[in-house]
């Protein structure tokens, strides 16, 4: 069987790339591997996700879920420098790159760790939590973090993912509105949703 790049510890050979690209007016240079997602470019999902945040700018706490090497969470640091934003992946690989693409983007407002789900930001109140959820790994594993992101959200925070329409997006977006009460598409193009939902106060 293929190895993911959802496994914890890839084995594949490395095969280090270099991307260079401009995410919220913002220049970044990421270093990427194989065995991580979407190795060779930003992918599409992924730059319309970054894109089309409706960020606050109070927000202090954000957790950038599957981090990859780190586009999504990276940009936020860099468009919220008064925030934390705290990222992790269950790739041990990936999460070695977004720390080594933080130092090399001059980027400290960042806590990487590897863990699965939500297990390195235990006790952690947040007020954005976003994803790129990992379709192919199946529902038992995305729902999840949807169920888990309400409970780790502030009153009034927000959970935000991008899926590909043929993927499975009108389910999701019915998870959310389950979990939620509300769901938001906040953009759409190539294939791909951006929804949100947000936590309403208590």
């Amino acid at each position: 069987m293929a190895e993911h790049y959802y496994s914890s510890t890839p084995t594949s050979a490395h095969n280090f790339k270099e991307i260079q690209t401009i995410l919220r007016g913002v220049e970044l240079t990421f270093k990427t591997d194989a065995g991580v997602f979407s190795k060779s470019r930003i992918d599409t999902g992924t730059k319309l996700l970054i894109e089309s945040i409706k960020i606050d700018p109070q927000w202090q706490l954000v957790f950038d879920l599957g981090c990859g090497y780190g586009p999504i969470g990276l940009t936020l640091a860099k468009v919220l420098p008064g925030a934390t934003v705290y990222m992790s992946d269950v790739n041990e690989r990936a999460v070695e790159l977004a720390k080594e693409n933080a130092q090399r983007n001059g980027i400290k407002n960042v806590v990487i760790k590897s863990g699965e789900g939500y297990s390195a930001v235990a006790g952690i109140s947040f007020d954005f939590i976003v994803t790129n959820p990992p379709i192919r790994a199946g529902k038992q594993v995305i729902y999840p973090m949807v169920d888990y992101a309400y409970q780790f959200l502030k009153p009034n925070g927000w959970f935000s993912a991008v899926i590909a329409t043929k993927q499975g997006a009108k389910s999701f977006e019915r998870k959310l509105a389950e979990v939620f009460g509300n769901v938001l598409e906040w953009e759409k193009g190539s294939g791909f949703r951006v929804v949100a939902s947000q936590k309403l106060g208590e």
